[in-house]
C-alpha cells in the first residue's frame, strides 16, 4: 500500500475530512483538500517533514504511513500492520508461541491467502523434515510464483 493509500486509510479511520486533515498540517483552507487528495491519490508525494505532520495529526508513527520497509525490525512491524489492515493477517499465540494467522471471516481473502500460503508452509516442512535442501527450498522460495506453477505442472504430469 502506497503512502498516500495509507493516509487515506487512516484519515478515513479517524473519521477525518481531507480538509480537516489539510487544515491541521498547515495548508489554506481553499486548497487543503485539493492538496491532501494529491497526496492520497499519489499525484504528488509528501516530503519526509509533512509525513510526520501528518502523522503528528492522524496520532501514527511516521513509518505506519510510508511505504514499508523492512531494513529494520520498525519497518517490519509496519509492514505486519499493514497486512493486518489489508489481509486480515491477526497476531496470536497458539501453544505458547506467537503466530500471525488469516482472518477466517475475511472470506474471499482468507480462502486467496490460505491458497498462496499452504504451498509455503508445506515446502517449509518439507525442509524441516530434510526432504529438500535449504538450497532446493530457497530456490522455490526465490522463483515464487514461477516455482509453484512449475511444481502443479510436474504434478499434473505424475
Amino acid at each position: 500500500m502506497a503512502t498516500g493509500e495509507r493516509i487515506r486509510f487512516i484519515r478515513n479511520l479517524r473519521g477525518m475530512t481531507q480538509k480537516f486533515l489539510g487544515r491541521s498540517v498547515g495548508f489554506d483552507e481553499k486548497t487543503a483538500d485539493v492538496r491532501m487528495a494529491q497526496y492520497e491519490s499519489g499525484v504528488r508525494s509528501p516530503k519526509s517533514d509533512l509525513t510526520a505532520k501528518i502523522a503528528e495529526v492522524l496520532e501514527v508513527a511516521p513509518e505506519a504511513l510510508a511505504v514499508p520497509n523492512i531494513e529494520n525490525y520498525v519497518g517490519v512491524m509496519h509492514t505486519l500492520f499493514a497486512l493486518e489492515d489489508l489481509y486480515g493477517f491477526k497476531i496470536d499465540r497458539l501453544d505458547g508461541e506467537i503466530c500471525i494467522r488469516i482472518n477466517r471471516q475475511n472470506g474471499s481473502t482468507f480462502a486467496k491467502m490460505t491458497g498462496l500460503l499452504e504451498p509455503w508452509e508445506e515446502m517449509a516442512q518439507k525442509y524441516r523434515n530434510g526432504e529438500i535442501s535449504r538450497e532446493e527450498y530457497d530456490q522455490w522460495r526465490y522463483r515464487y510464483p514461477r516455482s509453484e506453477a512449475e511444481r502443479n505442472e510436474a504434478a499434473r504430469k505424475t
